[in-house]
């Protein structure tokens, strides 16, 4: 029997067949972008290129001013806030590898010392002079030409700003360390009369670095100096005594070993328990520590200077140390054992 063709049009809707779906028909709709989709997509990604190229370009400045002594002079010239990080700069770059051209240029030197007595003369007092004027000192302490002596001089009596005379003392410091090691360090009473007038400010942190930087040049001017020291044995701030105990044993003064006796008994704080945070506790035990060393170094200064046996006292104070809660006291005390040792001919 044949199939009736219109029996088709009875079937139920399930049965119906399906057209094909357009995949648009399952998209959401289109919207126009967002202003902040637009800067995530288009402005953050260029502010961080931006930031590399300008960190690229500031370490590139930093090479070619390394390479040009006088780029650094033109922009400690330049009159702007900025100034004294150019300075900073230079004084980083004298201490690294390749400093050794820029640390013996007399030119470079003369130079940097106008720009510090400009400064100086210009009646400018803020945070920025000073910054500029500290790191300028510290640039000159980096040279190995007593061309950066003059200025640094001058500096150690500006009584308007404690920070730029203690940095110019201690830059002395590290010159004459360089110039007494080449024979270029020059007698006369300015350099003694400068530190030794820096030595009587109101400034604790000043008189300390005085008395050391003293205690490097002195050997230049010993009267002056030692004279000074001695009066600073009685300075009311610790570490000025300190400092001058240990520049009176490099300059091979025995007056130097009552206060070198009081280092060595500074007693050790109990340790804090390891679950407790105690800053200060950790901060009094390091500065002890650093106090002592520098005691047993100053003994072994004195010897050197001397040739000398320590008083059986100080021996005593010494030997008391052989067991010291902190190992670089306990390894100074055998350094110095062993230099009396080989004194006295006993290894």
């Amino acid at each position: 029997m044949a199939a009736d063709p219109s029996a088709s049009a009875d079937l139920p809707p399930s049965a119906a067949p399906k057209l094909p779906v357009s995949p648009d028909q399952f998209l959401p709709p289109v919207e126009p972008p967002s202003a902040g989709f637009l800067v995530q997509l288009f402005l953050v990604p260029g502010l961080i290129v931006a930031i590399i190229v300008g960190v690229w370009l500031t370490f590139h400045w930093l090479a070619h001013l390394g390479q040009d002594p006088q780029a650094y002079v033109r922009t400690l010239r330049r009159d702007n806030e900025g100034r004294w990080q150019a300075a900073l700069n230079l004084a980083n770059d004298l201490r690294g590898p390749g400093g050794a051209t820029l640390k013996a240029d007399d030119a470079l030197a003369s130079e940097l010392g106008r720009i510090l007595e400009d400064e100086a003369k210009s009646g400018r007092t803020g945070e920025q002079s000073q910054m500029l004027r500290v790191y300028l000192c510290r640039a000159l302490g980096e040279f190995t030409t007593p061309k950066a002596l003059a200025p640094l001089v001058a500096s150690c009596s500006d009584s308007a700003s404690p920070q730029v005379a203690r940095a110019a003392v201690e830059a002395i410091a590290v010159l004459a360390t360089s110039l007494t090691a080449s024979g270029q360090l020059p007698e006369g009473a300015d350099l003694a009369g400068a530190v030794v007038a820096a030595s009587r400010s109101e400034d604790a942190g000043l008189r300390s670095a005085a008395a050391f930087t003293l205690g490097v040049v002195g050997k230049r001017v010993a009267g002056p100096a030692v004279d000074r020291l001695g009066n600073l044995l009685g300075d009311t701030s610790d570490d000025v005594r300190y400092n001058a105990a240990l520049a009176l044993a490099r300059l091979g003064s025995d007056t130097s070993l009552d206060t070198l006796g009081e280092m060595l008994s500074l007693p050790d704080e109990p340790a804090p328990a390891p679950s407790a945070r105690d800053d200060v506790a950790q901060s009094n035990r390091y500065k002890r520590a650093l106090v002592v060393l520098n005691a047993l170094r100053g003994l072994a200064l004195l010897v050197d200077a001397t040739g000398a046996p320590l008083p059986e006292g100080i021996v005593a104070k010494v030997k008391s140390l052989a067991a010291d809660p902190v190992s670089d006291v306990r390894a100074g005390v055998t350094a110095l054992e062993t230099k009396l040792a080989r004194l006295s001919g006993g290894a």
